[in-house]
């Protein structure tokens, strides 16, 4: 005996419409933005012909000799992202929960931490590593504060999430046992947040290491130094050698960060 299907709903005309016109304003506002552009393709191909042969042959042949370098300057590049994600992580934590409502029950506090939070995020980590340079002079300390700063807002953002998200009725049946709120923060907030703090902890240095091969081209120190004196001496087989050691060292980062807040979570 053959199984009856319940009857297709019938497809609202409204809808229908409504799709149809997104889909139109989508086409016409990359249509728009592209047009905009006003790129001279012949020109960029005439470019990209003539510098084929020139540059490309030397960035798929590595400078060896400079490996040792390079790595050390990578390690740097590495120290500087994990001390900013550090302090980042750390400081981020207040922030979180100043801006969650359900950890200070206060609509005006709550959203003057989300205020700062943005106010952070407002400002790429270029343009910090920039302003650290001219405060604190060309060191990898300028980079560590670009990191740390930049990492903070988009840190106690998830944070603040995060805590907004947890299970209150663990925290009620605490206080209604008479919990006091050093308790209650150590066993009945911290342990639920923990492991999520930490993950996005992890994933945030992640794209702090690949944030830190770039700030050195401005002087905030690491592999991106090398970066700035090969590109200015037209250095393409040095430049080959970086970006090989930026690859291979961003992989197995992203490999082992995805292994380990997969164990914590």
């Amino acid at each position: 005996m053959s199984q009856q299907l319940p009857p297709k709903k019938p497809r609202s005309t409204k809808k229908l419409v409504r799709n149809i016109a997104i889909a139109i304003a989508i086409v016409i506002l990359y249509l728009w933005t592209f047009l905009s552009i006003n790129v001279d393709f012949a020109r960029v191909a005439e470019r990209f012909s003539s510098n084929y042969d020139r540059v490309v042959p030397q960035l798929i042949s590595p400078n060896w000799e400079r490996g040792p370098e390079v790595i050390e300057m990578m390690i740097e590049t590495i120290f500087i992202a994990y001390v900013g994600s550090l302090a980042a992580a750390i400081i981020a934590v207040p922030l979180g929960f100043l801006a969650a409502f359900n950890m200070t029950y206060n609509k005006m506090l709550s959203t003057f931490g989300k205020w700062i939070l943005s106010g952070v995020r407002a400002f790429p980590e270029i343009i910090l590593a920039i302003l650290f340079v001219v405060a604190v002079g060309p060191t990898p300390f300028a980079g560590i504060l670009a990191i740390a700063i930049g990492s903070t807002g988009m840190l106690g953002k998830l944070y603040a999430e995060v805590l907004e998200s947890i299970d209150m009725n663990v925290v009620e049946a605490m206080q209604a046992n008479g919990a006091n709120k050093v308790q209650i923060m150590f066993h009945g907030i911290i342990p639920q947040v923990i492991p999520e703090f930490l993950s996005y902890a992890i994933y945030r240095f992640e794209i702090d290491v690949r944030a830190s091969t770039i700030l050195g081209y401005v002087g905030a120190g690491g592999i991106g130094t090398m970066i700035f004196f090969a590109q200015s001496n037209r250095n393409w087989s040095d430049m080959g050698m970086i970006l090989l050691v930026i690859i291979i060292v961003v992989t197995l980062i992203d490999y082992a960060s995805t292994y380990i807040r997969k164990r914590i979570v």
